[in-house]
């Protein structure tokens, strides 16, 4: 089951100068559930712009996205909101938790706000918590954690609604290669346990060498390629 496509993506932004700049120019995108996608390329390329694309935080100036089946094309950002909180989560370099919660208030958020009662939203938070390695750190507010830590918490906050697709936007960026390691196992196995569809914008070599296809955004477009002759 195709879980994210994307047709002929664009996305332009007016310079300074008045110009046009294209960052992206015709991006092509099938992702199945359960598929592990890498996104790599040069930094300013547009990687990051391409995953808001796909995650309905931006608009395109041309083409169109479809996320479980439903195209994003013509909604309000109200509609594209609840779009995303339904079928969509991110990770990205930096956790962005919310340090006077805990790790569990943390992962419970997003679904307090889909409406769950507290004890139904408490009971999935343990089950995911527990499911990255962290049953016995559940209780400690993000200052407590460690960087691995913290970053497994982003992981399930974005688990949470049983989403479609996960994005992640340089995700062990910030991580020593131990805590990295750790968490590219962890991407692998819920890529595969989870049936999610994942697209993960990488320069790390051995994140992007466990994905299921790597791909190149070079010049705004996407192109299969080797991991090894584009990640040092």
């Amino acid at each position: 089951m195709i879980a994210l496509e994307a047709v002929d993506l664009a996305k332009d932004y007016t310079g300074g100068d008045g110009g046009t700049i294209t960052v992206l120019d015709g991006v092509n995108l099938e992702v199945s559930r359960g598929q592990m996608v890498a996104v790599v390329g040069a930094s300013g390329a547009g990687k990051s712009t391409l995953l808001h694309l796909l995650g309905a935080l931006d608009r395109p100036t041309r083409g169109s996205v479809r996320i479980a089946g439903e195209s994003i094309d013509g909604r309000s950002d109200e509609q594209l909101s609840a779009l995303r909180n339904r079928a969509i989560g991110f990770v990205f370099q930096f956790h962005h938790l919310l340090r006077e919660f805990s790790a569990l208030e943390n992962v419970m958020m997003p679904l307090r706000i889909a409406g769950w009662s507290d004890s139904r939203a408490s009971k999935r938070a343990e089950d995911l918590l527990a499911r990255v390695g962290l049953a016995g750190r559940m209780h400690h507010r993000p200052a407590a954690l460690s960087g691995g830590e913290q970053q497994r918490t982003a992981v399930a906050r974005a688990l949470a609604v049983d989403p479609a697709v996960l994005l992640a936007d340089e995700p062990s960026g910030n991580l020593d290669h131990m805590n990295s390691e750790r968490l590219h196992d962890l991407f692998s196995e819920l890529s595969r346990d989870l049936e999610i569809a994942m697209v993960i914008a990488t320069h790390n070599r051995s994140l992007a060498s466990r994905a299921d296809r790597t791909l190149l955004l070079e010049d705004g477009r996407l192109t299969d390629t080797d991991v090894r002759e584009v990640v040092p």
